[in-house]
């Protein structure tokens, strides 16, 4: 009896691995699918309205971004020789300043919506290495929120005009972000504090 059982419950185990291995694979295809499709951007970026200082209200994680605590900002200038100025600004959870001095340059000129960003030093950021992607995903006509990212879908900041940006707002954008193929289970909520230390 147990001899004839043999080859049915093979049978029945082989069915349930083969079956689990089609789904599991299934779902890998689409993950892999869903991070490699384009990744849209706005059609148009005015730079000269997009400069400025931005807060950030929500991101991703990102490495060099571990010891910012609260108060992480942007500031967005145009420098002589017609690229962005970059000064990212935050505080660590001692109080202590941080800042990063960058350069981004424009990819897709006149639309102005994919940039990359180089923090090497100043001499050295004219070579085209260590760059990263700086793509405007969604910005309001008014241009006081922007969701930034890039084609990887691993990094992602919302950016707003003013560090007290409208939830509804926030999670508009957030909702967009997940449209596009971004997992939102690690989203860090920034923190921001109506009086800086000194």
């Amino acid at each position: 009896m147990r001899k004839n059982n043999l080859p049915k419950a093979s049978w029945r185990i082989t069915k349930i691995v083969i079956g689990g291995a089609i789904l599991v694979g299934l779902g890998a295809a689409t993950l892999a699918y869903a991070q490699t499709k384009p990744m849209p951007v706005v059609e148009k970026v005015e730079l000269d309205r997009y400069l400025g200082v931005w807060y950030e209200v929500a991101r991703k994680p990102m490495y060099f971004q571990n010891k910012c605590a609260r108060d992480v900002s942007a500031t967005y200038t145009l420098n002589e020789n017609g690229n962005v100025s970059v000064d990212n600004r935050c505080y660590s959870k001692d109080g202590i300043l941080q800042q990063a001095i960058g350069e981004a340059f424009v990819k897709n000129p006149p639309f102005n919506s994919k940039l990359q960003v180089s923090f090497l030093p100043e001499a050295a950021r004219w070579i085209p290495v260590a760059r990263g992607d700086y793509w405007i995903l969604k910005l309001d006509d008014d241009y006081q929120t922007v969701l930034v990212g890039e084609p990887r879908r691993k990094y992602m900041w919302v950016l707003s005009r003013t560090p007290e940006a409208k939830p509804e707002v926030i999670n508009d954008y957030l909702e967009y972000a997940k449209t596009l193929g971004y997992d939102l289970s690690d989203l860090i909520r920034t923190a921001h504090s109506k009086v800086k230390p000194k």
